[in-house]
């Protein structure tokens, strides 16, 4: 990945400066264990371009297969600073993520625009902490979907966090939604992928993949544990019937602009890794 961002812009010293993005980070508006912030991207395939939307509150439903105390529920996060949105490599890994997945045939998801050039992109950053009182858990929902059509995981760091900790399980779509990690059929089970070392990504088409993640476990019981993240949801623009309809804007931030170019076309890659983007 760092050589992959690095052609599409990123640089080293912004790869330094997002190990230390989650230490600014708030309090999370329903989960004790977790600190956050998000942000929401517009990604324009038409105008080869990203900017930053204003900022919406964040619904998911029991109908978008995330079933947890707080679907439906209204959230409020902290938003995204500068810090982040500024960092090139943060916008590489947008410009990554676009040219993956456009053009890409996947299973749709109703009360979505898939006519429509935009890509929605929520971002969130997420530091996920256990402690002598809290279990950490990133997916406390169990097995779920994240309500959009691409989920992309990329891992930043850890500290006191024990090696089987945080794994990801893969689910076919008949596994029953809220069920535990680890009480999950283990027939409905298609793949297992753990975030080890900076930067490695996972990335997931949300509407034909059920997911869920085991809990962060510390090495010291008596110290933290923490696991930093950068999560990227993201969707067609919603039509009516959807349970987001009313908080998709598509206005740019005026208190926190921020833009970049897509490149028309992809890295070349030949046998031996990435050797550059085409002009």
């Amino acid at each position: 990945m760092v050589s992959l961002l690095s052609s599409l812009g990123a640089t080293d010293e912004d790869f330094e400066r997002l190990k230390l993005v989650s230490d600014r980070l708030e309090t999370d508006p329903t989960l004790p264990f977790r600190r956050s912030r998000n942000g929401r991207v517009c990604l324009d395939a038409q105008a080869r371009r990203g900017y930053r939307l204003e900022s919406q509150p964040f619904i998911l439903s029991r109908k978008e297969d995330f079933v947890r105390h707080d679907s439906e529920t209204l959230r409020r996060f902290a938003e995204v600073q500068d810090d982040l949105q500024s960092n090139t490599a943060l916008q590489a890994m947008l410009i990554f993520k676009f040219l993956v997945v456009h053009g890409v045939d996947i299973a749709r998801r109703p009360h979505l625009d898939y006519g429509r050039a935009e890509w929605i992109c929520t971002l969130f950053n997420l530091r996920t902490l256990t402690t002598p009182d809290l279990l950490g858990e990133p997916a406390l929902e169990g097995v779920h979907s994240d309500g959009v059509d691409h989920t992309m995981t990329t891992f930043l760091s850890s500290r006191n966090m024990t090696a089987d900790s945080a794994e990801t399980i893969l689910h076919d779509m008949s596994e029953v939604n809220g069920r535990r990690w680890h009480e999950t059929n283990p027939e409905l089970v298609k793949g297992r992928a753990r975030h080890r070392d900076f930067l490695d990504t996972l990335m997931v088409v949300d509407h034909e993949y059920k997911h869920s993640v085991s809990p962060v476990y510390p090495i010291d019981d008596a110290e933290p544990a923490v696991r930093d993240m950068l999560i990227f949801f993201t969707r067609k623009p919603a039509v009516e019937g959807h349970v987001s309809f009313r908080y998709d804007s598509t206005t740019p931030h005026r208190t926190l602009p921020m833009s970049f170019d897509i490149p028309a076309t992809p890295p070349r890659i030949d046998a031996d890794g990435l050797i550059g983007v085409t002009p």
